[in-house]
């Protein structure tokens, strides 16, 4: 029986984030459509899930779907909502199960009838579960969400509830589509690309990114847990000197 490699669970990341990436490249070099990698990537999906339950993490955000996304080809962007949709319906009873608390963060206003009620059907009926939070990034995108924030703060000052002066990081925070979430404390990008891509730019100020160049459909439990070694082996000082966090 292979065993998992010794993880420090007092030093485990509370909230993890998850740039999916390598879904169609990994299908084109199999010689096959790229919804079929998107449909081994929801495989993926429910490793992690698990893998989050069973090492004791609490909050994994996964960046599904971009605002930009939907600027890809009609049939890849109707095939991933479809996709949304199965994946939904399928596991609906298990988060129910295991206590998953699923939740959105994005315009999903912008989302095709079937997988927008799947989702808003899922996040209600879960919404009093309180082992694990999935959180799933769907039309989303960081600098809309940010605009968004500032429309709404902007609105607040012309109301009278609040002035310019008094704007606060917190008042931006309880504005952003992930309010009431920590920040991620670990930001993972499969895929072999190195960039954030336009995802939770605010949020992920202080988190440590690991990058990988294993395609997402082949990203398991294995990967998942080095992944969280790294993280691990890191000094997180979020501006301090690593002797005021030595002293502390």
């Amino acid at each position: 029986m292979v065993t998992d490699p010794v993880i420090d669970q007092n030093r485990l990341p509370h909230h993890i984030a998850i740039i999916m990436d390598g879904n169609g490249r990994w299908a084109v070099k199999r010689n096959r459509p790229r919804l079929f990698g998107h449909k081994a990537g929801a495989d993926s999906v429910r490793v992690i899930v698990e893998s989050s339950l069973e090492l004791g993490i609490k909050i994994l955000t996964l960046y599904a779907f971009s605002s930009e996304n939907w600027n890809r080809p009609q049939q890849e962007v109707s095939g991933l909502m479809g996709i949304l949709k199965t994946y939904l319906a399928a596991e609906l009873s298990q988060m129910q199960k295991n206590g998953i608390r699923l939740l959105c963060t994005g315009d999903i206003s912008q989302l095709p009838d079937g997988p927008r009620d799947a989702l808003e059907k899922a996040i209600e009926a879960t919404a009093d579960n309180t082992k694990f939070t999935l959180n799933l990034a769907l039309s989303y995108g960081a600098r809309d969400e940010i605009t968004r924030a500032a429309k709404l703060l902007a609105r607040r000052c012309v109301d009278g509830d609040l002035t310019p002066d008094q704007i606060s990081p917190e008042h931006i925070e309880e504005s952003l589509y992930t309010a009431g979430l920590p920040d991620p404390d670990l930001l993972i990008r499969t895929g072999g690309e190195a960039r954030l891509s336009n995802f939770l730019l605010w949020q992920a100020s202080y988190s440590e990114i690991y990058f990988t160049d294993i395609m997402w459909p082949d990203f398991r439990r294995e990967q998942y847990i080095q992944a969280i070694i790294d993280y691990q082996k890191r000094e997180r000082r979020f501006g301090k000197t690593s002797a005021q966090i030595t002293a502390n």
